[in-house]
């Protein structure tokens, strides 16, 4: 008992004395105009709660132990003298930049190729199913600070040129379901790839859902694709009320390989003056004039663009020039 009473009356001692430290420190350097408690009654409640702290800690300490003494000394002091602690969200948001950071270490590490490839090798050796596929596709971007379409999209080719139409499917759906991908051109490699796949009467649910709804806008060439799908499938009927819809908005077909389906499938349908009609509509689109007219026309537009790429190149060049 005697020696307890020894070490929590050294301990006392020696938090007093910091205490009265700490107040007359404080005293100097405060300036403030504003009502405060007495410095005895603070001081009072500080040394009453060091001395309830200091009794809890030393009832355990055994003789002879100076070291484990010293020790709940300096705990003892450190919560008299609390030191501010950073706030939860200046954590939150230090925690958040760093690991933004090493994401983005971790992105940089790898080339685009590389990445395409283990995609590619993962689909590869997954079995059929939607759940596992979704999953390798949802793990390859969780370090990428940006949805990588360009990278999808080199995936899709080679998948295509694999003839691996059910995951370029599988693919291009998980895309549309994380909000990415709702392009004309995405939409006609979707439709593409199920028809591919056998799949006709769901890319005829696609379209209706995703793309039937506004003709006036569609480009021809998928119109064109749908209603090849619609010819070979024997969907006759669809093909011919896709057909009347453009026409609605006196939209003309490009080329007579369209309007020769629409006549073949109005004869097989027994309509043989909507038959007579659309050929006699559209007949200069079969004529020689206007084929030599199309060549020139196409000659002339691929003349543009490799100019047009040319002076790209050119401007580039003398960007880079003048930026030296």
């Amino acid at each position: 008992m005697g020696a307890h009473y020894n070490l929590r009356r050294t301990i006392f001692s020696s938090a007093s004395n910091y205490i009265n430290t700490l107040f007359a420190h404080t005293h100097t350097h405060t300036h403030t105009h504003t009502h405060r408690p007495s410095n005895s009654t603070t001081k009072v409640g500080l040394i009453a709660q060091c001395r309830r702290s200091c009794s809890a800690r030393v009832f355990g300490v055994r003789h002879g132990s100076f070291s484990y003494c010293t020790m709940v000394q300096c705990q003892m002091l450190d919560e008299c003298n609390p030191k501010p602690v950073a706030s939860a969200e200046y954590y939150n948001q230090s925690m958040q930049s760093s690991n933004n950071e090493r994401i983005r270490q971790i992105g940089q590490n790898v080339s685009r190729k590389d990445k395409v490839k283990f995609l590619l090798d993962t689909l590869s050796g997954l079995k059929n199913s939607k759940e596992a596929v979704y999953g390798a596709l949802d793990a390859w971007v969780a370090w990428e600070q940006t949805f990588p379409t360009v990278s999808l999209k080199r995936v899709l080719i080679m998948l295509g040129k694999e003839h691996q139409w059910h995951r370029v499917v599988q693919v291009i759906k998980w895309m549309l379901s994380k909000g990415h991908g709702n392009t004309m051109g995405t939409y006609s490699q979707l439709i593409h790839a199920l028809d591919m796949d056998h799949r006709a009467e769901e890319a005829h649910q696609f379209w209706v859902k995703k793309i039937g709804h506004d003709l006036h806008s569609v480009p021809w060439k998928l119109c064109t694709l749908m209603m090849s799908i619609y010819y070979r499938n024997d969907m006759l009927e669809r093909l011919v009320k896709l057909f009347k819809g453009l026409e609605a908005f006196d939209r003309k077909p490009p080329e007579k390989s369209i309007v020769q389906r629409v006549a073949n499938a109005y004869e097989i349908l027994g309509s043989l003056e909507d038959q007579k009609r659309v050929l006699d509509k559209y007949s200069y689109l079969f004529s020689e004039t206007w084929k030599s007219r199309t060549k020139k026309s196409s000659k002339a537009s691929r003349k543009k663009v490799k100019k047009s790429g040319k002076n790209n190149v050119e401007g580039s060049e003398n960007l880079s020039g003048t930026s030296d």
